[in-house]
């Protein structure tokens, strides 16, 4: 990180955080971005939700949610509060703090990372971003992606930690589960400078209980795949052990509850008919393109993927 930059304007974004003067706008009213926008809303902050998909705005205008973790009166207490949601990029860049929730998919008929939808938002918008401007990308991503789009942000009148900031958070949604309340999320935090990690821990203390520092963007980025590879390659050892059990005859339930009777040592993973969500099934291969690219190719990785894909054929 930088050195002895200028943090005059830096502890001004700060100030207004504090006093959540700071608006908030939100890029993508997805399953992340949606519930986001609630979190900022609930904490006193106003709240500009974009999404392209103008079907969606006018959803959540007429306070229909298309997402089970917001329900209607969650909607209304959040336009109550008078906070907006549009389809009109120009009325988000009017807010200090633009968070990037956007989808991270593979590409069709291939392994490799589709970042179109960022790159896009981005290319299109990058002329809106002014003095003062917040950037905050929550999208899964790989390692390197934030230095990038800082790259593409860049301009000769504007410099990176002195004159706006970019951070990487990556997002740590449990769609569909309410076990873990938001706010009891540890919120992993790092930013392209030290003046842009400072302004990213205190906006994001400000709605979960504790801010957990990476060193670098490239940690933090690393940080989600290891998240969610860890599931999948324990995902697939289960499912293959699934196999193996139904081969010989053996109840596999049995077997995992019976080894999740040791207290050290083991972590409880069931089987199923596939692997689901958004992240684990994607997520893995951003790791393994990027690997690839810096001279390995990974291995357990794959084969939690063959053994992860063959699983719903099998079933």
């Amino acid at each position: 990180m930088e050195k002895n930059i200028n943090k005059d304007l830096a502890n001004k974004v700060i100030k207004k955080i504090n006093l959540r003067k700071l608006k908030i706008g939100i890029v993508g009213l997805g399953f992340v971005g949606l519930p986001l926008a609630i979190h900022f809303s609930q904490k006193g902050f106003n709240v500009c939700g974009y999404d392209k998909d103008q079907n969606k705005i006018k959803n959540l205008k007429k306070e229909i949610s298309y997402i089970s973790s917001v329900n209607k009166k969650r909607l209304k207490n959040f336009f109550k509060n008078k906070n907006t949601v549009t389809s009109n990029s120009s009325e988000l860049f009017k807010s200090d703090a633009i968070i990037i929730c956007l989808p991270t998919p593979l590409k069709k008929n291939s392994k490799k990372p589709d970042l179109s939808f960022i790159i896009n938002f981005i290319n299109k918008n990058k002329k809106k971003i002014n003095k003062g401007h917040v950037i905050s990308l929550e999208s899964t991503v790989y390692p390197g992606f934030t230095e990038l789009l800082t790259s593409k942000l860049s301009r000769k009148n504007l410099t990176i930690g002195k004159d706006f900031f970019v951070i990487h958070s990556p997002e740590r949604e449990d769609p569909g589960r309410t076990k873990h309340p938001f706010h009891k999320i540890p919120k992993v935090c790092s930013g392209m400078t030290s003046n842009c990690l400072s302004i990213g821990k205190s906006l994001y203390s400000k709605i979960v209980d504790k801010v957990v520092i990476a060193s670098t963007t490239r940690s933090a980025e690393i940080t989600k795949l290891l998240e969610n590879i860890y599931r999948s390659v324990n995902i697939g050892m289960i499912n293959e052990f699934k196999i193996i059990c139904d081969k010989m005859k053996i109840n596999i339930f049995e077997i995992i509850n019976n080894a999740a009777t040791k207290p050290f040592g083991f972590t409880k993973f069931l089987p199923g008919p596939g692997i689901g969500g958004h992240c684990i099934p994607i997520d893995p291969y951003y790791l393994s393109w990027a690997s690839k690219k810096s001279g390995y190719t990974p291995k357990f990785i794959k084969v939690a993927g063959e053994i992860n894909t063959l699983i719903p054929k099998w079933i």
